[in-house]
């Protein structure tokens, strides 16, 4: 069963955020930084939309300027993770963070995580 056959209800959508952060385990990337693209879905009942647009897109901000991690896994779940314990409302999130500039051979748009967050999963 997919994921999202678990989830319900009305979703906000929000795509290509990019911000400068530090990440990743390599010391150049920690020196120089680059270019985080973050997208986010958010389950939630949208008639209860109230500034969301805004305050996700601080969060994301904030996590990717903020204190590096080595792992983008680890990026995405500290975003997740936050909008959940920010936002009551929302049920689940579907986070993703590309890297548009990584040194692979060959032409890529980027590499990246995706992860999904339950409400439920704030208990662990």
């Amino acid at each position: 069963m997919e994921a999202d056959s678990l989830i319900c209800g009305d979703k906000l959508i929000l795509r290509g955020l990019s911000f400068h952060g530090f990440h990743g385990a390599r010391p150049e990337e920690r020196k120089l930084g680059q270019k985080f693209v973050i997208d986010v879905d958010a389950w939630m009942d949208l008639r209860e939309l109230v500034n969301l647009i805004t305050y996700q897109t601080h969060i994301a901000k904030d996590v990717i300027e903020g204190s590096p991690y080595n792992l983008l896994e680890s990026v995405a779940h500290k975003i997740a993770m936050t909008t959940l314990k920010t936002h009551q409302q929302i049920s689940a999130i579907r986070v993703k963070v590309g890297k548009p500039h990584v040194a692979v051979r060959g032409p890529v748009d980027y590499l990246g995580v995706e992860i999904l967050r339950h409400r439920s999963d704030l208990k662990d």
